[in-house]
């Protein structure tokens, strides 16, 4: 990774994009190729979104959920705007010229109405829409120049009011089509392609800006001052050719002109979103002479413009640009604020968010996408390292984030950032005294879970002198502690409870100070740990070989006892002591010397299966890792093996003991717990301990007398330290041991569910995703073990948090900000939104494609939810890719089959309806509506072997599935099959190309009308009877395929005289209806006259 360039100091904002809008499109269905978004605005409480088919959409931005849905039958949606000091107001333009004021009604919870309505424009294009300031009126101009206005009327105004109908007034008319307009003050702001023109509509007045005209579309906009400078009237702000903007007062007066086209020879900066990285390149540009299309007041004191590949934000009160940045395919930007939203050519939705360097990196930390962060903080070195910046972004959350980077994959980032944290400058305001006197009695320690944990410095004692002091007495505390024999009316009262939390607590505590070992000058991490575990587990067999003690209660009642009780306590508190430093001493030695096996015959076993020859050979490869399996099974295997192994050989099938029994109970991994036995309470602990393990021991022989055997327990985190070298040996051998295991069972080994339960610390996750994908219909359990496992792993991501609130979009925009994605992860996380909205969210799942495939929904959903993911899916994609794209995903290609099978048996016509009793068409059958016909389109055009070809025809006759059906046949080369289809279905419009099947020769024609005479027959009788699937087919016979209609169709094709032969040679007896016979004397008058055409023609070219 390269290293970041420094922005230049002149710059400190950003814009950002936090939120993905995908999910509500696809909510809405406007991420089609057929419905889209056109237009878009904004308020404090909407976004309002205007689409090609009429649809206004109204979404709450508080939650993005849509609240109302405006539809309107005079065309698609040209522009929106919602009126700015009554948000129950929206007015609407649509592309026929119709201006509609809708009222929503939203406090009385009553229908939205139309409360004005306007055709004053119609044959113009709307180009412009603005509402006024303090009054319910909108002002409307078109592409020929003509600016209107229309009130509102609305209960609201007081009674009678909403029944009064006002009249459209014209304003006025430039010279040429309006491109912008603002409404501030009572005063109408009026941009055109060669002006602009300020209006006084109370007055009636109107002002021209400045004397100089312009060819092209410039913006204009109204500039209101600070709340600190009231009283002062309101600017102008024109655009004008050559990055220029004037500045004018309210009487249309120009005062000066600022120019931007040298400003923007500076870089852009980059646009912070999760879809990329961001990426700055600090090399000039040239200056960029542009056309400002329109200017938007921006926040507190900042002009918006934008063209279709960069958004420009200026400072009109010095001439600065604030930044500016490239944005791809803009269409329309609609702003309140600090925040846009921006409509792509493509119909997509962004939602930015301008804000300083310090509080985007602070937004980023708090989503924990950790390199976004440290690249801006990087980048913007000159806020992140001033004292102001201290207030949103501590140190210690930088150095929270320097630890969260890798340092493989991006040291020199991590280099940088330690740069910047070097330059931080302290926090300098008036109320940082208090917080330097609190730092000063207490440091703050961030844990990896993001929770800063306060260490208090007590006194003046420093970090050394408490390390030293706990270096000397952390042991003499403890063993006096847990070993002291106290007479009964000396020991306190005390909460047993409690004081088993002062003991976690204090050797939590003594954990980082490094205790200091007389037999290891300098412990590494795995001695470290070993001797923690060795000190638990021989506090807990000290604690029961004092219970064994047969203690004489009568030395108790005693009083020489209490003159000497002490020493005899002194005397066993030392021979204990001795005997626990030489048993810590031989476990740590067996640890290291057990840790060092595992590592050769990792080694061993790795350098072996390296061979190409024992590799590609399941039977070496079983053999290689069967003889590494009990070495891992003995050192890093669950605690309850060895013991339920001792158990048995030591008593011979009898009953189990009682301390095996306790650590087969206990969960393996974690350090046992020591008990402080006291003289008073020994007799009541000793009856409840008693009773204790003889409930355990029933239970436990219930389970297995029920179970067999006692449940594997999954093991999702090692149970001791393991180096990262050995780490990466043991994952590859244990991921390759459990894909042998998946699909071939060893003899003498473990199974796969086991083994993965076990050692699930050492798997490779998303190699286990992969095999659980290619075994799980054979396997199922090994595939719920695996997803048990991830649930835990994801169990504290604050993801969870939001899946549980189950709010469906809010879930999706935190998953989106996860980004980028691990597949395992991201799974776990599907799930638990399958669980919540079934097939909602399964719909959605297209958006997380190709890091979640259509075999992980396969195997996660119901088969109804997973075709309706997979025809989002499709659909998603342009229209001229989504074949190739479905082809793509059959892996192995037997999918496409099934999901054909799939999709003609869901939300599918009913059989009584495509099919006969005799399993023929019925007539017109192939009309009915199928819920996924667009995927069975595409399905049965897949390119494909012959005998899929038939497989696949076959299915869609069973179903009757007629055009896919006459499709296949078409592509076989079964014609006469589709044309016996066709005339049962009786429809002409069938045998036409490009969809239809046509007789290419005289041969066919000849089966076709003998296929229809047939029909026609049968159709007939069948009438007399009970008539044919209603009494329609019987008298329109407009479309309908009869020996008549196909005669008028060969005579088209081959001339009338060889139709009316052809209808002999069949032995139809046919009369022609008039309308028929007119037909044929028509062609044969034509085809006369264009042989004797040709015939005249032959002799002058000769």
């Amino acid at each position: 990774m390269t290293l970041i360039p420094v922005v230049p100091e002149n710059h400190s904002h950003v814009l950002a994009e936090f939120d993905c809008l995908d999910p509500l499109l696809s909510a809405l269905r406007l991420d089609s190729g057929r419905l889209k978004c056109t237009c878009l605005a904004v308020s404090r409480k909407w976004l309002a979104l205007g689409t090609s088919a009429g649809g206004l959409h109204l979404i709450q931005k508080e939650d993005w959920k849509q609240k109302l849905i405006l539809t309107h039958k005079e065309g698609s949606i040209a522009h929106v705007a919602c009126c700015p000091h009554d948000e129950d107001f929206v007015a609407v333009a649509t592309s026929q010229g119709l201006v509609v004021v809708w009222e929503l009604h939203l406090e009385r919870r009553g229908r939205p109405e139309r409360v004005s309505v306007s055709w004053e424009h119609r044959g113009q294009t709307i180009t412009a829409l603005c509402w006024d300031t303090s009054t319910l009126r909108v002002f409307v101009g078109d592409s020929g120049g003509k600016v209107t206005s229309l009130r509102a009327g609305s209960s609201k105004l007081g009674k009678g009011s909403a029944f009064v109908i006002f009249p459209v007034q014209t304003v006025t008319t430039v010279d040429s089509r309006v491109v912008q307009l603002g409404c501030q003050d009572g005063r109408l702001l009026v941009s055109s392609l060669s002006r602009c023109y300020l209006a006084d509509t109370e007055r009636e007045k109107f002002w021209r800006v400045g004397n100089k005209e312009r060819d092209g579309e410039y913006g204009a906009c109204f500039y209101s001052h600070s709340k600190g400078l009231l009283g002062q009237s309101p600017l102008l702000y024109c655009a004008r050719p050559g990055s220029r903007i004037w500045e004018a007062n309210f009487n249309g007066e120009v005062l000066s002109t600022h120019q931007f086209k040298q400003l923007l020879a500076c870089p852009p900066l980059p646009l912070i979103t999760y879809r990329e990285e961001p990426r700055y390149s600090p090399e000039q540009r040239t200056p960029q002479s542009l056309a400002f299309p329109k200017l938007l007041l921006f926040g507190d004191q900042n002009l918006l413009t934008w063209t279709d590949s960069a958004i420009y934000v200026f400072i009109p009160q010095n001439g600065q640009v604030l930044l500016w940045t490239e944005v791809k395919d803009l269409m329309d930007i609609a702003v309140y604020r600090g925040e846009l939203f921006c409509l792509h050519g493509n119909g997509r939705l962004s939602h930015l968010s301008m804000l300083s360097a310090d509080r985007c990196v602070e937004r980023l930390l708090r989503r924990e996408s950790w390199v976004p962060a440290a690249t801006v903080a990087c980048m913007f070195q000159h806020v992140i390292t001033t004292s102001r910046a201290r207030k949103s972004i501590p140190i210690d959350r930088l150095e929270h984030l320097k630890s969260q980077l890798s340092p493989s994959t991006h040291s020199e980032l991590i280099g940088q950032l330690e740069e910047v944290i070097t330059k931080l400058e302290p926090l300098d305001s008036a109320s940082s005294s208090r917080r330097s006197s609190i730092s000063s009695h207490e440091s703050f320690n961030v844990l990896d879970c993001g929770i800063y944990r306060v260490i208090s410095r007590r006194g003046s004692q420093s970090d050394e002198e408490t390390s030293s002091l706990m270096n000397q007495s952390m042991c003499e505390e403890e063993q006096l502690k847990e070993f002291s024999f106290v007479p009964e009316e000396d020991q306190p009262d005390h909460d047993p409870q409690s004081s088993e939390r002062t003991e976690a607590d204090r050797s939590e505590q003594g954990l980082p100070f490094h205790l200091p070992l007389s037999f290891r000058s300098k412990p590494p991490r795995i001695a470290l740990q070993a001797v923690k575990d060795s000190v638990s587990s021989f506090v807990k067999k000290t604690t029961e070989k004092i219970n064994t003690l047969q203690m004489n209660s009568e030395l108790f009642q005693r009083p020489e006892f209490k003159e000497s009780g002490q020493a005899e306590t002194s005397t066993i508190v030392n021979s204990y002591s001795d005997e626990m430093e030489n048993e810590v001493c031989d476990e740590i030695l067996n640890k290291e010397a057990d840790m060092q096996e595992l590592w050769s015959a990792t080694e061993r076993t790795f350098s072996e299966i390296q061979d190409p020859l024992v590799l590609l050979d399941p039977v070496h490869l079983a053999e290689a890792l069967l003889e590494w399996l009990p070495v891992l099974e003995r050192i890093l295997g669950p605690s309850n093996l060895g013991s339920a192994v001792v158990s048995e050989s030591n008593q011979n099938g009898g009953e189990l003991g009682r301390s095996s029994t306790l650590n087969l109970l206990s969960e393996p991994g974690k350090p046992s717990e020591t008990v402080t036995v006291e003289s008073r309470e020994s007799s009541e602990l000793e009856e409840k301990v008693d009773q204790c393990e003889i409930q355990q021991l029933s239970d436990f022989s219930e389970e297995v007398i029920v179970c067999g055997s006692p449940p594997e327990t999954l093991r999702v985190m090692p149970p001791v330290p393991i180096p990262s070298e050995l780490l990466s040996k043991l994952t590859e051998l244990a991921t390759v041991y459990t894909e042998l295991s998946c699909f071939k069972k060893q003899k003498g080994g473990v199974e796969c569910k086991t083994f993965l339960r076990r050692y699930f610390f050492l798997l490779d996750h998303e190699r286990v995703r992969r095999m659980c994908l290619l075994c799980y219909q054979e396997q199922p359990d090994v595939r719920s073990s695996f997803m048990e496992a991830m649930f835990e792993l994801t169990q504290t991501s604050n993801v969870v948090e939001v899946i549980q609130k189950k709010d469906l979009l809010k879930s999706l925009r935190s998953l989106r900000e996860l980004q980028p994605w691990k597949a395992p992860l991201l799974l776990a996380h599907l799930h638990r939104l399958y669980e919540k909205h079934g097939e909602a969210a399964v719909r959605s799942f297209s958006h997380f494609y190709p890091t979640i495939t259509p075999a992980d929904v396969v195997a996660m959903a119901d088969r109804s939810h997973f075709l309706a993911y997979l025809d989002n899916l499709v659909q998603s994609r342009p229209e001229e890719n989504r074949l190739h794209f479905l082809q793509s995903l059959l892996e192995p290609e037997s999918l496409r089959e099934d999901w054909l099978e799939l999709a003609l048996t869901h939300d599918a016509p009913k059989h009584c309806d495509t099919l006969n009793p005799n399993g023929q068409p019925r007539w017109h059958s192939h009309c009915f509506p199928w819920g996924y016909g667009r995927l069975l389109s595409l399905l049965i055009r897949l390119p494909a072997d012959y005998s899929s070809k038939q497989k696949m025809a076959e299915m869609c006759r069973s179903h009757g599935y007629w055009t896919g059906y006459l499709h296949l046949c078409k592509e076989l080369q079964h014609r006469s099959e589709a044309f016996s289809a066709i005339c049962q279905l009786d429809d002409i419009t069938l045998l036409e190309e490009p969809d239809g099947v046509e007789p290419h020769t005289m041969e066919e024609w000849k089966l076709l009308i003998q296929l229809s005479q047939q029909h026609h027959d049968i159709a007939a009788n069948s009438q007399q009877a009970a008539g044919v699937n209603g009494s329609s087919c019987s008298t329109d016979c407009e479309g309908r395929i009869s020996p008549e209609s196909l005669t008028l169709m060969l005579a088209r094709t081959a001339g009338p005289d060889r139709a009316l032969s052809m209808l002999e040679e069949c032995g139809v007896q046919l009369v022609l209806s008039p309308h028929s016979k007119l037909v044929c004397e028509l062609l044969r008058v034509t085809e006369r006259r264009q042989r004797w055409v040709f015939t005249f023609k032959a002799p002058l070219s000769d």
